[in-house]
């Protein structure tokens, strides 16, 4: 009876470590997953921001930020901080920025230029002065927190005349050129593979890539699709170690 009450004990025992044992197991397993995920967060304009509630004359009003994400594996996760109506001073002035910054993320695509540009009243910048300056502070503060800076020219207006796509953002785009250099920080030329697109297409070609037919700068789901694949395209090239974080197809 002693041998029984023994053996059995020594089987309770057993059991009990091989529960904790795979608790332990499943938390580090967990905690292992957590820290292998990569975390992308996105600031920029309204090009770029997420429309959960988009306006009734625009329904498929979406950034490319938006979509960013389904371009990437289960192991990513895309935060878009971008906000409608931002440039590079504006969203620094709002205290946009520090949340970024507390969020930790491993890499940060920085895209600004349209409301950079004249006309804007006091978000108005310079592209040679203060639109670099604002650059550089985003870039020394990410690499601050250990995220990865990236530049992402402005994405083209879909304007055309005399049937040939034209454009106003080339300065705030050479800005971001410049800076990268400098700095030596990743860019993205968006601007530029964004107009090579609609040089392609044409403008009857591309009209669907906006959410009305008034409305040239914003993107529709398809538009803001597109505009997200020609910065998954570019990554591949400009950060080779991103590649395997990216879908196959």
């Amino acid at each position: 009876m002693k041998s029984i009450t023994r053996s059995g004990l020594l089987r309770l025992v057993l059991l009990s470590l091989i529960a904790v044992i795979g608790r332990n197991a499943d938390l580090s397993a967990q905690k292992s997953e957590a820290n292998d995920r990569v975390r992308i967060a996105l600031i920029g304009d309204s090009t770029v921001a997420s429309y959960p509630n988009p306006p009734k004359d625009r329904p498929d009003l979406t950034g490319w930020g938006q979509v960013f994400g389904e371009f990437f594996t289960d192991r990513v996760e895309v935060q878009n901080f971008a906000l409608s109506g931002r440039s590079s001073k504006s969203f620094l002035r709002e205290n946009r920025w520090q949340p970024v910054l507390d969020a930790k993320p491993d890499y940060v695509f920085i895209q600004f230029g349209h409301n950079d540009q004249p006309g804007k009243g006091d978000r108005t910048t310079d592209p040679e002065g203060d639109f670099r300056d604002n650059l550089r502070l985003y870039i020394s503060d990410a690499r601050s927190v250990g995220a990865t800076p990236v530049l992402v020219t402005p994405v083209a207006r879909r304007v055309f005349e005399n049937d040939r796509p034209v454009t106003t953002l080339q300065p705030w785009a050479d800005g971001m050129f410049a800076v990268g250099k400098e700095t030596d920080t990743p860019v993205i030329d968006l601007h530029a593979a964004s107009f090579s697109l609609y040089e392609k297409l044409g403008d009857a070609g591309s009209a669907d890539f906006n959410p009305a037919a008034s409305d040239r700068t914003h993107f529709s789901r398809k538009g803001a699709r597109e505009m997200a694949a020609l910065v998954a395209t570019e990554l591949r090239r400009k950060l080779p170690a991103m590649a395997a974080l990216l879908k196959t197809d």
